[in-house]
């Protein structure tokens, strides 16, 4: 499946030109055009998914060990000092392009990045009610 007015299915395909770091059948890995950090990269699946709802288990499970391949690289090439792994999914969440992608963001010490929120507390009821409502 393919969207002809996305801009991540254009890239992944090869129509519109990115700085690629790997690519292989389903997926290509990209450098962010806007990064937080060094290195910031992008992991496109070559077939549309409009997010994580959407995403074959085949093609996610690809993206992970991709992504695992790409984080021991930044590793062993980049300063790094720890390493973000970010999925963003609906505009509530963060999402801006419509193509699930996965960011891979390199934290350096004092990159300014902040992923930080302000943590709440569990109770009982709480803990109960969406044990319920969650569990497989």
């Amino acid at each position: 499946m393919r969207d002809n007015n996305c801009i991540f299915c254009k890239i992944a395909k090869g129509e519109i030109p990115s700085a690629t770091l790997y690519e292989d059948d389903l997926v290509k890995v990209i450098l962010d055009i806007s990064p937080a950090t060094k290195g910031h990269a992008l992991i496109l699946p070559k077939e549309h998914y409009d997010n994580f709802y959407e995403i074959s288990e085949d093609c996610a499970k690809h993206v992970i060990v991709t992504a695992k391949k790409m984080a021991e690289k930044m590793k062993e090439q980049l300063d790094l000092e720890g390493l973000n792994v970010l999925q963003n999914n609906g505009e509530i969440a963060g999402q801006t392009v419509f193509h699930y992608h996965m960011h891979l963001i390199p934290r350096y010490k004092e990159d300014q990045v902040n992923m930080d929120w302000n943590h709440g507390e569990v109770t009982e009821e709480y803990k109960e009610d969406l044990m319920q409502k969650l569990s497989l």
